[in-house]
């Protein structure tokens, strides 16, 4: 077998590949074979019908084809294996030329990564926020656990903001009660917005007994997105009473036996998620940084396929979920189909992007992952999917996902050296040292590039 690779852009080649004939035996032996176990000719033994009769009856041209498609597989990945590519996707192939006996021509055109030179990197700098704890926000995480533990007791007077209402409801439209717009005995926090808009107007200074009529769009239902007349009635009124903010509520809300030593502990809790903000923050803008050094010539074949695919999960699993449609999450969101159709494009590309630089790095600075981080990986990505490590470690394995989750790790490291080695401030001028912070590298990486679907892709 002879080829030849010729570049058609920076993103896609054509190969071209010449093949003796004898170079086909095997598959034509096997098609043979296979044809054999498939007609039945009178005078001759299932599967023992021979060459010649076979080519009689069902024509050469049918034995060459099959044993053709089942060679240009194998042919196909000696090429890309000669000319040192690494291939996107399946490729476009073209019999050129068939000749009985002497000669297999073919052409196979295919998007591949294109070459990429990572400039220097070290000097990179970005700016995060400042980890800061007032006394302000200390205070409302006391008050937020005080309300969790907070009581209720029915009273005799108007319903106000703060307070719980038990509520009957029924929706009409178009003067029909709706089969599924009745609802009773209903507790709904005054002021809380988890319910229809308009009823905190509706029920507020109502006693129990009282009701009164709103409009309001709804939110779900067979009605979804449609006005409704709604009929409230109270038929409770609570007032929440919140534990007094002492020892006594530090020893029942939490493991602690003072309210300063609670007030510490949520201090320092709100640092952590302060200080893991801002690690997620110096990465994503550090990313933003090096994706802008980076001259990277996208795939239009793999960019379209990403949009396709982000625009599928996005329609079927995550709308689907909701209930909703694209149309309606359009007009929930405020934009236009072209808008959106941009946004999708622009994430597509930047998620394309993500993947080619930092797997570039990984191979430059020859990154590798460890057993031991694959496995914390995996523990991870299990308790964000909702199941157990052995579950989720079984599915990736059955689905042949490993090497997407190697993949992961890898481009977390990557971005985590770039990293390290940028200069990262806070809005204070102090610098952030982010030598340890490769666990949000690898969020970052993963988020950014949308690794799952792209590496899916490369591996094609």
């Amino acid at each position: 077998m002879k080829s030849a690779v010729e570049t058609l852009n920076p993103t896609r080649v054509r190969l071209t590949v010449e093949v003796p004939f004898e170079e086909l035996k095997a598959s034509l032996d096997a098609a043979y074979k296979k044809i054999n176990q498939q007609v039945t000719v009178k005078g001759f033994r299932k599967g023992k019908v021979p060459a010649r009769v076979i080519d009689q009856r069902f024509g050469r041209g049918a034995v060459l084809e099959e044993a053709v498609n089942d060679a240009l597989p194998k042919f196909y990945t000696d090429a890309v294996n000669e000319a040192e590519i690494n291939p996107l996707g399946q490729p476009e192939v073209d019999i050129t030329e068939l000749k009985d006996g002497e000669t297999l021509n073919f052409t196979a055109e295919v998007d591949v990564r294109p070459a990429i030179e990572i400039p220097d990197y070290s000097g990179i700098e970005v700016e995060v926020d400042a980890v800061e704890v007032s006394d302000e926000d200390v205070e409302k995480s006391v008050e937020q656990l005080r309300t969790r533990f907070a009581s209720t007791s029915p009273v005799e007077r108007p319903a106000a903001e703060g307070d719980v209402v038990t509520i009957d409801l029924e929706a009409k439209v178009d003067g029909e009660v709706l089969a599924d717009g009745v609802a009773d005995g209903v507790q709904y926090t005054i002021g809380s917005g988890e319910l229809l808009d308009g009823i905190d107007e509706a029920v507020t200074g109502l006693e129990a007994g009282g009701e009164a009529t709103f409009t309001s769009q709804l939110k779900g239902g067979s009605a979804e997105g449609k006005d409704a007349e709604v009929t409230v009635k109270v038929t409770q009124v609570a007032a929440r009473e919140l534990p007094e903010p002492d020892d006594e509520f530090a020893q029942m809300a939490s493991e602690f036996d003072t309210l300063e030593d609670l007030k510490a502990d949520s201090r320092k809790r709100l640092e952590n998620m302060k200080q893991y903000d801002q690690a997620t923050q110096a990465q994503e803008r550090v990313l933003e940084k090096l994706l802008e050094l980076v001259e990277v010539p996208i795939p239009e074949k793999l960019l379209e396929d990403e949009i396709r695919t982000r625009k599928h999960n996005l329609e079927h699993h995550q709308l689907g979920q909701m209930g909703i449609d694209l149309a309606k999450y359009l007009e929930l969101q405020g934009k236009t189909e072209e808008e959106f159709d941009a946004e999708t494009r622009e994430q597509a590309v930047k998620g394309i992007k993500t993947q080619f630089v930092l797997d570039e790095l990984v191979s430059k600075e020859k990154l590798n992952v460890s057993q031991e981080e694959l496995t914390e990986h995996l523990m991870r990505r299990a308790a964000s999917s909702g199941m157990s490590p052995d579950q989720f470690a079984q599915a990736v394995v059955e689905g042949g996902q490993v090497p997407m989750l190697v993949g992961e790790v890898a481009r977390g490291k990557a971005l985590a050296t770039v990293v390290e080695a940028a200069t990262v401030k806070d809005t204070k001028g102090e610098l952030v040292d982010m030598s340890d912070d490769e666990d949000e590298a690898e969020e970052t990486a993963e988020t950014a590039a949308a690794a799952t679907g792209d590496e899916r892709k490369s591996e094609g």
